[in-house]
């Protein structure tokens, strides 16, 4: 069954050679105990090595079942060592850590058999050796003789073909030691046993065979045996540590240091709770602004205007690109400049279609929809014997063209602009020809126009409510002299004609106080109805009808261009023509969405040029906001990361601690036929554990240290419940610090597989 074929083993160390085996020819019985004697460096120990696979011949053959061992990989060997291979060692080699039932299942686990089998059979061959009943015990509460009963009882766990026995009874009194031998005389009824001592008494009272050497060679063999086969039948199954079996030991290993693991957990985990609560304190305040934004830009504008800025990250490259190239030339020319507004501005087409095609959207999603059509209302103010035109409010004020044409028709409803944004502080707004005075949140205006309303610096709300105001029409307006149109100079004349239209400061308003970032404004502003009035009258006024025969200004008598068109001049006149602007108020931010959605399906086919972009200003904002506080976060992170890279490198120090402190282990793991593979995954499995443990460790800590810290925020600022620690991102820190911990153990890992068996299980 096992062939020894001239084998030699020699140990360089630098230039000096020693030859451990000298050429040793054996053949071996199935069944027979043979018994190795000779002194201490003899090379008996190594040649037991060499039979069992954990160290290597330097030249001949190991044959098994007529099969040669010369091309074998260290799998095969781990393979053979596993299934053909059982240890008995001097000092038992048990697993400190684990239960007598895993040290006897060990082997089993590594073939890949079973749990119920595995433990089945465990359980059987303690019996065997009497000790059943201590199954669940640890081996450091047993006896040496017990404990070596343990250590047979694993040997036979695979029913290997070889039990290999190493001064089996050099740590036993005599008579656990007669004990074990009549144990082991027993087995080499069923199998071939090797067993290697000094103790010559011993070998000649229990052994079948006795082969004796000398300075690494065999002097003496008392039963010779030869082996004449020839074909090889052996048949190698690999063998395979699961990761739960490496959790396991792992885990058993990790228990009985259960301080340094906590401390090692929590200082790995510093980088962890600095994070968790960056993330916490980020996503608290993203919150709020979210809730800021949400209650005050909710109906911030969509405007859409005949111009609009085309600043994207690409554009804004672009451009960026164009200043910076050729700065500071040595040649001496001057060069034309592009004008670079001319790639960042698109030019929308407002016609009557897209107008239509907002009227058509569903006004559940607006709170209303502004159309500046850009005309000019012509306001006489009297005060005293004076006769004053108030201001050009419509053409100059965008804000006021704005506001004075989204006023609700229902202003009462409470989804409408008014009733969500502000508060009227005197009088009522309908839906007559009238003016609203849109006031601060100081309760101010311009002086400019109190005093075109006729007023000192201060003025009380009945007064202004009670002030009467006339608006001229075009024909009343503008006097004809041949070709020429001039206005008015005696605005008496038509402050008390008939024709004038006499109007009131309707309603005094105020933005609400969590409203101010979109009501801060202030100003004299006009109805919708006052406004379609003028431009129904305008429109057919003499005025409009030479302008658009003529090609020049009939009040000027200059050329359009393209800075200020004809089409712009008889919109100012109250000419009916499409909008030079569209502003639509979203009802909430989720139909603002909706809005969005439907102003981009009308751009969907078409051409650059007949694309009509907008301005979402409540997504400007909300993108800025967001960028910054992202930044913020971003930069926090990355200084608490270091902290984790210094983890990692402490995870690798502890790790490499652990492969030290487990050097016999790895041995034991080797002999049973553990694969480098799987020593690698032993060590991950510690790193997995204490990864796993730091990471949840951390996050539980982060989120116990937000109470405090939302204490002193609330205390600072006013603000209630701003830490908050998403699950999502908890998660994501117990994988990162599970991630970092496997790497830094990685290295340690590969180390402890590469650890020589015969080495390591002599350390202790």
């Amino acid at each position: 069954m096992l062939k020894l074929n001239n084998i030699k083993k020699d140990y360089k160390t630098g230039d000096f050679v020693q030859h451990a085996l000298k050429g040793i020819s054996l053949n071996f019985r199935e069944n027979e105990f043979v018994a190795i004697l000779g002194p201490s460096g003899s090379g008996k120990t190594t040649l037991l090595n060499i039979i069992g696979g954990l160290d290597r011949y330097t030249t001949g053959d190991l044959i098994i079942d007529g099969k040669s061992t010369k091309k074998f990989k260290d799998k095969d060997w781990d393979a053979y060592r596993n299934h053909a291979i059982g240890f008995v060692f001097q000092s038992y080699n048990l697993i400190g850590h684990i239960s007598v039932l895993e040290n006897v299942e060990m082997g089993m686990t590594l073939s890949g058999m079973g749990s119920s089998l595995r433990k089945k059979k465990a359980l059987s061959l303690l019996e065997k050796v009497g000790l059943k009943e201590h199954a669940h015990k640890k081996p450091n509460q047993l006896s040496g003789g017990q404990m070596q009963r343990v250590a047979i009882a694993r040997a036979l766990a695979n029913d290997p073909k070889i039990i290999l026995a190493d001064e089996p009874t050099g740590a036993l009194d005599s008579k656990t030691s007669k004990q074990i031998m009549e144990l082991i005389k027993e087995i080499s009824k069923d199998k071939l046993v090797i067993m290697v001592t000094h103790n010559r008494e011993l070998a000649e009272s229990y052994a079948t065979r006795i082969v004796e050497m000398k300075d690494g060679e065999l002097i003496n063999d008392s039963k010779p045996f030869k082996d004449d086969k020839k074909s090889g039948n052996l048949k190698i199954t690999k063998t395979a540590m699961s990761f739960l079996t490496a959790l396991r030991l792992s885990f058993g290993n990790i228990r009985t240091k259960k301080g340094r693991t906590i401390l090692t957990a929590f200082a790995s985990s510093i980088g962890i709770i600095g994070i968790a609560l960056i993330l916490s304190l980020s996503n608290g305040f993203n919150i709020e602004v979210e809730n800021f934004e949400q209650d005050s830009l909710s109906q911030s504008p969509i405007m859409i205007t005949n111009q609009t800025m085309q600043m994207d990250e690409e554009t804004f490259n672009e451009l960026k690109g164009s200043v910076e190239k050729n700065k500071y030339p040595d040649d001496k020319e001057v060069y034309a400049q592009d004008d670079i507004t001319d790639t960042i501005v698109h030019t929308n087409k407002i016609t009557e279609d897209y107008v239509n095609y907002i009227d058509s959207m569903n006004m559940d999603n607006v709170s209303g929809i502004s159309y500046i059509k850009g005309t000019n209302i012509n306001l006489i103010s009297k005060n005293g014997d004076k006769y004053d035109l108030v201001f050009d409010n419509s053409s100059s004020n965008m804000m006021s063209q704005m506001t004075s044409s989204v006023l609700p028709e229902n202003p009462n409803d409470e989804n409408s602009l008014i009733s969500k944004n502000y508060d009227i502080l005197a009088g009522d707004i309908s839906d007559e020809a009238g003016l609203v005075l849109f006031v601060n949140s100081r309760n101010q205006v311009s002086a400019s126009i109190l005093e075109g309303l006729g007023f000192d610096e201060n003025v009380s709300f009945e007064d202004l409510l009670n002030k009467e105001f006339k608006i001229a029409y075009n024909d009343d307006y503008y006097k004809q002299i041949g070709d020429n149109f001039i206005p008015e100079t005696d605005l008496s004349k038509i402050y008390n004609s008939d024709d004038s239209i006499t109007v009131k400061i309707m309603a005094i308003v105020r933005g609400k106080e969590d409203k101010e970032l979109i009501t801060g404004g202030s100003g004299l502003y006009y109805t919708d109805a006052l406004v379609n009035e003028v431009i129904n009258k305008n429109k057919s006024s003499e005025i409009v009808k030479a302008q658009k025969d003529a090609d020049y200004n009939v009040l000027t008598h200059q050329k359009f261009d393209e800075s200020f068109t004809k089409d712009t001049f008889l919109g100012y006149l109250g000419a009916d023509v499409v909008p030079s602007a569209i502003y639509i108020y979203p009802k909430d931010f989720e139909t603002k969405d909706e809005i969005i959605s439907y102003l981009d399906d009308y751009n969907d086919g078409k051409n650059e040029e007949d694309v009509v972009q907008y301005t979402d200003m409540a997504e400007m904002i909300s993108s800025l906001s967001g960028d910054i506080m992202d930044a913020i976060t971003i930069v926090l992170i990355a200084f608490s990361s270091i902290s984790l890279v210094v983890s990692s490198i402490m995870i690798g120090i502890i790790t490499y601690i652990s492969v030290l402190e487990r050097t016999k282990e790895i041995g034991i793991l080797r002999a049973l036929g553990a694969r480098k593979k799987d020593i690698t995954r032993v060590f991950n499995a510690e790193t997995f554990i204490i990864g796993i443990f730091s990471g949840v460790l951390g996050v539980v800590i982060a989120y116990f240290l937000t109470i405090p810290t939302n204490i002193i925020i609330e205390n600072l600022s006013g603000l209630d419940n701003v830490a908050k620690l998403n699950i999502v991102h908890a998660i994501i820190l117990i994988i990162i610090s599970l991630t970092l911990t496997v790497i830094g153990g990685a290295i340690p890992a590969r180390m402890a597989s590469k650890k020589d068996p015969v080495v390591a299980l002599r350390t202790e």
